[in-house]
């Protein structure tokens, strides 16, 4: 088949396809892009596959950055673009499960294709727009079927997150995974032990924010992948629960679908760091995602306070949005409107400071120091005390003559 207009992406770099060409060597677009183009959705990355060598690719361009040249990448970088430019290879064993111990640059298309993790990813793109389709992939798009290329096992064997790979399509592409492909992920579903977490993280996060996450979750869970993901073993009732709320709505970031996970587990906030830090998010979502999760809780026994709104501060969106997804009976509307009303929303706020305490009072940084600008803080936020510097000061001299008592 062809595609008769090529999108624009594809048509800034048909120069560098076209320059492997002109001196003799064979060039293509390959993977998720051509996917993606075939079913009409926007691309990304443009990548390309090339019969020639990375030093040969390295002498037709001007300019080049060796991003893995051991591997047979090289970034070509044009008109302010780079595009990964890999020469076609096949591979040998894989003793981690992630990486060939040994890869060799061949010139045949078909050795590359083989070697590629499922048959959507395995097309091929003449600068013509012809699309080279060995393995079936045109069709298993047209019936959104996710198969391997080849034996499915081998592929996994290869590379353990293909399997990872294979439930985040799922979910991204509303796709249904193929019976034997599904087999062998759930045969070989402890191999996910060999891939750092880190790399399990990216494929799980875009499977959350998939178009049919809930799918992608059930597959996950049929094929026991969880049982080898930190904190997700032996939680399946949860999971069921938390892949229920996202067939009805989806999160809109990363920090709101993985606070959703942590309240629908059942988290408490120190739990919910140790279950972040184990899945190496930073420290920005797991600061967002332990607030969230204090206020969740608390909402779900009950009205909170303006001090534990004003606790929560910038985290208050995302808890309120999680608040929405899992469908916590509380009107959020009205717990924004009261966070705006708040006197203060951050102690920077406050009109005493320290300095003030040290020049006013005559108080040093300590104990008690500290206590007092709290006590101050908390009673602004309750609407006890304005916030005035001079009835502030009144307020923390009384609090200081008590403490010396």
């Amino acid at each position: 088949m062809y595609i008769n207009d090529l999108p624009a992406e594809f048509k800034a770099a048909l120069p560098i396809l076209e320059t492997l060409e002109n001196a003799g060597y064979e060039a293509y677009f390959v993977g998720g892009s051509v996917r993606d183009t075939l079913l009409e959705k926007p691309i990304h990355d443009v990548d390309i596959a090339t019969s020639a060598y990375p030093e040969e690719v390295k002498t037709l361009f001007n300019s080049t950055v060796d991003t893995g040249i051991e591997h047979g990448t090289v970034m070509i970088l044009d008109h302010g673009q780079g595009y990964e430019t890999t020469t076609f290879r096949t591979e040998s064993t894989y003793t981690d499960f992630r990486r060939p111990d040994e890869v060799t640059f061949v010139r045949s298309l078909a050795e590359d294709l083989k070697r590629r993790d499922f048959t959507v990813n395995a097309l091929a793109l003449k600068p013509n727009g012809e699309v080279v389709d060995l393995f079936d992939g045109v069709r298993d798009l047209q019936n959104k079927i996710l198969r391997a290329v080849g034996q499915a096992e081998e592929r996994f064997h290869e590379d353990a997150l293909r399997m990872m790979r294979a439930v985040r399509f799922a979910a991204q592409l509303d796709f249904k995974i193929e019976e034997h492909t599904r087999a062998a992920i759930k045969d070989n579903a402890a191999l996910l032990e060999h891939i750092a977490i880190e790399r399990i993280n990216v494929e799980f996060t875009k499977l959350l924010q998939g178009s049919n996450a809930r799918y992608g979750l059930l597959e996950m869970m049929a094929t026991k992948l969880n049982n080898y993901m930190p904190g997700l073993e032996n939680v399946d009732i949860d999971l069921l629960g938390f892949a229920e709320l996202l067939g009805q709505a989806q999160p809109e970031d990363d920090t709101q679908a993985w606070t959703l996970l942590a309240f629908e587990l059942g988290l408490t906030p120190s739990d919910t760091v140790i279950f972040m830090k184990k899945w190496k998010q930073s420290a920005a979502l797991i600061g967002t995602a332990k607030r969230s999760i204090a206020l969740l809780n608390e909402l779900r026994k009950g009205p909170v306070s303006a001090w534990q709104l004003y606790t929560t501060g910038q985290a208050l969106e995302n808890a309120l949005a999680v608040a929405d997804l899992s469908e916590l009976e509380v009107d959020t509307q009205a717990l924004a409107t009261q966070f705006t009303a708040l006197p203060i929303h951050d102690k920077r706020d406050l009109a005493l400071t320290g300095a003030d305490l040290t020049q006013e009072l005559g108080l040093q940084p300590g104990p008690i120091f500290g206590k007092i600008l709290h006590q101050v803080e908390q009673q602004v936020v309750a609407g006890e005390r304005t916030n005035q510097a001079s009835e502030l000061l009144a307020v923390a001299r009384n609090l200081a003559e008590k403490e010396k008592k």
